[in-house]
């Protein structure tokens, strides 16, 4: 979740000010609980446990559902967010012009992946899975949500600028995750990346997520798969590259100065690396965010 800071959010910012949400925020982030685990685990009543339950939910941080319990039923909370950033300034864009493309999870250009592995469409499994020939079938670029333990998958994306802007810098969204097999909240992994054959740096996931249900993830996809990934902005700027704000390199955007056809883009899990744990990726139909792998090129 990205807001801007403004009267409309309010609601959202009032409900983070309290150390007790922040406390329930902390609690959900490892699993969903219900009012009497919360209040058991907080010391405090279930009415309060309640009211503030009320207001993470009206701010959309936490989500309330009925689900079956061996007394009938009860109401289960859960996290509903994995990150909240406040934009205080859109200076930036006001600034400097920009180009947008977004690139679809299945229309890589190059790749070799090792098992697990995988893809799917909003309707199926294409292929089988942890078969790495599968990711050269045709209909890969119909692919929403892919997956492999180690190696690399390549993008090529079209370069708008003409020669006589100057590169300001590359904003790079992204739905991504780690890979085990079917899924592990715990499993590290150093995801690399390098755009036009520069690293930018690594990454560290910290899991492959199933401790919850993906929001936007099709009615076949079993509970038991990795269901989303966290949402992340690979930022080149004129001080270095970033990760939603914490530094991974010092690439700058001087870097990529010689104007070149096209920017080719590679995720990458080496199986030497500290935590080769491999590499998800969601597009638009699965996980949490209803986007494929979003570039924007500021000039």
């Amino acid at each position: 979740m990205e807001v801007e800071l403004s009267e409309t959010h309010l609601g959202l910012f009032k409900a983070l000010a309290s150390p007790v949400r922040i406390k329930i925020i902390q609690i959900l982030a490892k699993q969903p609980m219900n009012i009497n685990e919360l209040s058991q685990r907080l010391s405090l009543s279930k009415s309060i446990v309640s009211m503030h339950i009320q207001k993470l939910n009206a701010a959309g941080i936490i989500s309330v559902a009925s689900r079956p319990a061996k007394n009938g039923r009860q109401k289960i909370s859960e996290l509903s967010v994995n990150y909240i950033g406040i934009k205080l300034s859109d200076s930036f864009e006001r600034a400097f012009s920009h180009y947008d493309v977004e690139m679809p999870v299945g229309h890589f250009t190059n790749c070799a992946v090792t098992p697990t592995c995988g893809l799917a469409t909003k309707q199926d499994y294409i292929g089988n899975l942890d078969d790495p020939q599968y990711f050269m079938d045709p209909h890969r670029v119909e692919a929403s949500i892919l997956w492999f333990s180690s190696g690399f998958i390549e993008y090529k994306v079209p370069n708008f600028l003409k020669a006589t802007q100057k590169l300001q810098q590359i904003d790079i969204s992204m739905e991504i995750s780690s890979e085990f097999p079917f899924a592990n909240n715990n499993w590290p992994s150093d995801i690399s990346f390098v755009l036009n054959n520069t690293d930018l740096g690594i990454w560290e996931s910290p899991g492959d997520y199933n401790d919850r249900r993906g929001k936007l993830n099709p009615s076949w996809w079993t509970n038991n798969m990795n269901q989303y990934g966290l949402l992340k902005t690979l930022e080149i700027t004129q001080q270095g590259t970033f990760m939603n704000g914490d530094k991974i390199s010092e690439v700058t955007v001087k870097n990529f100065i010689r104007q070149s056809e096209y920017w080719n883009l590679t995720f990458k899990v080496e199986k030497t690396a500290d935590h080769p744990g491999g590499l998800t990726i969601f597009g638009k139909d699965f996980g949490n965010y209803p986007q494929d792998i979003k570039f924007k090129f500021y000039s």
